[in-house]
């Protein structure tokens, strides 16, 4: 133990760079980019990986994570999803107040309270998804949000320990 602490390229007590705080932002900008892989779909069976990060970011980091950053983050991703403009900043706007509300009243979270969490949000953020089509005039059945939906929810998981692997890095620059 007393050499794998001697081998550490920081000493203890010293903070990550100064870079460490905005690699939250950057990895939810590099979900986002995702969209513009050459995927090409009919139903649009895949979720949206960077509302999938955000809601993992601040489920993991809420103190990192302040609320302000879901206005210029949600920016990004409808310049980069083709999303109606001010659509992901009000929905993730929206989400990132509940998880704060959330953090607020809640005593514990476990594993699951925050998969339910996730699972709340990613509905509802698709549900707006689906009206916001219907108001624009597609004619999308409720039944093609449904893979989507369960591939988020199930994926959820993944993303989270994804971030959790991605902050373990940051904090040991």
């Amino acid at each position: 133990m007393v050499r794998s602490a001697l081998s550490s390229k920081r000493r203890i007590g010293e903070s990550p760079p100064g870079y460490a705080p905005f690699i939250p932002a950057l990895s939810v900008v590099a979900a986002s980019l995702l969209s513009a892989l050459p995927i090409i779909s009919v139903s649009g069976w895949y979720p949206d990986f960077a509302f999938l990060m955000l809601i993992a970011w601040r489920l993991l980091r809420s103190d990192l994570f302040p609320a302000w950053w879901a206005a210029p983050l949600g920016l990004v991703n409808d310049l980069f999803t083709g999303a109606p403009t001010g659509f992901s900043v009000a929905l993730w706007c929206a989400a990132v107040l509940v998880l704060d509300l959330a953090d607020r009243r809640t005593m514990w979270r476990d594993y699951w309270i925050e998969w339910v969490l996730a699972a709340v949000l990613i509905v509802v953020g698709q549900w707006f998804e689906w009206r916001v089509a219907a108001w624009g005039g597609a004619d999308v059945p409720l039944v093609n949000m449904v893979p989507s939906l369960a591939i988020s929810i199930l994926l959820f998981p993944v993303v989270a320990w994804l971030v959790l692997r991605i902050d373990r890095w940051r904090l040991a620059q």
